[in-house]
């Protein structure tokens, strides 16, 4: 089922942007139900660390499938309360967070990594590259042969999927793109391969670690995409730039992260806004241009002027996880299944609104449409 009319009247390409933030990112797969349910299908999937491995599953799975196939990787990676976590007070519920985090820490998550035991000690002990790690990812690989059909996600026709990962031996980034090559698990590795925790993965010679240490939020490889053409982008952020001044320990680290892996979204929307303004006047330049010169140079100018109107849907998690810094390797299954249902009524609110089914003038550019905290069904426009 396609979008009807009254969602994506324009029939706007639609894009699917998701950071990196590991246990967090059970948000976004709230927030693809919602899309899911309403036909708002993305054409194109763009994610980073956890972001890649849900785009994956996403792109990778006929649409009936991909729900199912979602639900059981967070099922897979989550596990049970200490007690209910739905009738305890803040301080209970800080407790059972800190016992989630230790038992990650000492046993890892199921299906997703595991602990090298006392490998690679000590430290300055030298080990293959691929190996320089404290948990191993070889579970990863398996779930994802599991739960990603990659012949159908490499299909000519299928769903565009873009993952990012960082080139070690550089620092540059690298653009895994199935309209150019094929996917396979070792790119969706190399996105979230996050060191020292998780070991680089080697591509054709080449050793990646996670596309978030050069840009958590891949919202440049949308507008950075040619041919330049109208798009309605959703963007799920799972770290927050602004907040409070923080006061304890805790909250100085969970603000600390927050800052670090926040998206940096509005540099790169300002950035395009001054080339859609110089798209603008190369376009008028192209149109003063005498009949005579309608040909060789008009033919380029013609091409860099093309402008594109790109709606941008910003949802962004928003949970207080208790004002804990660990909230990213918090997999209990309470946290997992909050953060879902969170992620499924931001991104109901934002259809319900439907704020980019208005026309705006071509030379617009970027519209952002971003959730108001707090107001039942609010959204403001930038």
């Amino acid at each position: 089922m396609k979008a009807s009319n009254d969602i994506n009247p324009h029939q706007h390409r639609i894009a699917l942007v998701l950071q990196g933030g590991g246990a967090l990112g059970a948000y976004q797969a709230g927030v693809y139900q919602a899309l899911h349910e309403h036909g708002l299908t993305p054409d194109w999937v763009v994610g980073t660390s956890i972001g890649a491995i849900n785009a994956a599953i996403i792109a990778g799975n006929k649409r009936g499938n991909c729900l199912t196939r979602l639900k059981e990787f967070w099922d897979r990676v989550s596990h049970g309360d200490a007690f209910d976590m739905s009738k305890v007070s803040d301080p209970a519920r800080q407790f059972n967070i800190r016992m989630s985090t230790l038992d990650t820490v000492v046993r890892g998550v199921p299906g997703f990594f595991s602990p090298r035991g006392l490998h690679p000690f000590p430290l300055g002990m030298p080990v293959d590259p691929e190996e320089a790690s404290f948990y191993d990812t070889a579970p990863l690989v398996n779930t994802l042969r599991e739960l990603v059909d990659f012949d159908y996600l490499n299909k000519a026709d299928g769903m565009r999927l873009t993952v990012e990962a960082v080139k070690v031996s550089c620092g540059r980034r690298a653009v895994f793109d199935n309209s150019r090559q094929a996917i396979g698990p070792e790119h969706i590795l190399a996105s979230g391969a996050l060191p020292p925790g998780f070991p680089g993965v080697r591509i054709d010679g080449e050793l990646y670690w996670d596309g978030g240490l050069f840009s958590n939020t891949p919202l440049e490889t949308v507008l950075d995409d040619e041919p330049r053409i109208d798009t309605l982008c959703f963007m799920v952020d799972l770290w927050s730039a602004s907040g409070d001044e923080p006061t304890t320990i805790d909250e100085v680290a969970t603000r600390q992260k927050d800052v670090m892996y926040a998206s940096r979204s509005k540099n790169h929307i300002e950035h395009y806004l001054e080339l859609h303004h110089l798209r603008s006047l190369v376009r008028k330049l192209h149109a003063e241009l005498p009949d005579a010169c309608q040909k060789r140079t008009a033919y380029a100018l013609e091409a860099v002027g093309r402008d594109s109107t790109i709606h941008i849907v910003r949802l962004a998690y928003s949970g207080r996880d208790w004002h804990m810094a660990s909230k990213d390797i918090n997999f209990s299954r309470g946290s997992i299944e909050w953060r879902w249902e969170q992620g499924y009524n931001d991104a109901m609110r934002a259809i319900h609104h439907r704020g980019w089914t208005s026309f705006v003038p071509a030379e617009t550019g970027i519209v952002v449409h971003e959730l108001v905290p707090d107001q039942a069904n609010a959204v403001d426009i930038k």
